[in-house]
């Protein structure tokens, strides 16, 4: 049985988590922390990097550059509406300055507390593939397709697989934490 399709899963639950704590606020201004802006121009709904291009010019700023400056207003309401960014943006008639608040030890604590429930979903996400893998050897084991032999070896290869990307998981995870919690 080719377990390779099981790999790419759990490297695809990898990236995704890789994704995600990029998403995550630390305290720098990055432009990635803008990704999920969404922001009403030309009469419908699009992503804030298709209206305007966002660049970190200071670790405690963002700048927002719109390609048409009539979006500047609601290029700066969208930031502003998205709650869970906590953002007040400011414009003067061609840009947009986001200012990116210091942190406090809570709110750090609070940062950590989110990461750490990602983890979790990773976790389950890696299990669950590794679940799926064990289910497909046990029919194929069944149906005589392979060798108890085989299952072990198979069972043994997916646990491996598993324990390497639980491994990057935790390095990423710790790196992200020491990053939050650097003052």
């Amino acid at each position: 049985m080719d377990t390779s399709i099981y790999t790419q899963k759990f490297a695809a639950v990898v990236a995704h988590f890789v994704e995600e704590t990029k998403k995550i606020r630390t305290g720098r201004a990055h432009p990635d922390m803008l990704n999920g802006v969404v922001v009403d121009a030309y009469g419908t709904k699009m992503p804030l990097n298709q209206v305007a291009s966002v660049s970190a010019p200071e670790p405690s700023q963002i700048l927002v550059t719109p390609f048409d400056p009539q979006n500047i207003a609601a290029i700066s309401a969208a930031i502003r509406e998205n709650k869970s960014l906590g953002l007040n943006p400011s414009d003067d008639g061609r840009n947009v300055r986001v200012p990116i608040p210091t942190l406090t030890e809570e709110r750090r604590r609070d940062i950590v507390r989110s990461l750490n429930e990602k983890v979790e979903e990773a976790r389950i996400a890696l299990r669950n593939v590794r679940e799926d893998a064990r289910k497909a050897a046990k029919v194929k084991k069944e149906a005589k397709e392979i060798s108890e032999d085989d299952l072990k070896r198979i069972e043994k290869s997916i646990g491996d697989d598993i324990a390497e990307h639980n491994a990057k998981i935790d390095a990423t995870a710790r790196e992200k934490e020491a990053e939050i919690m650097k003052v």
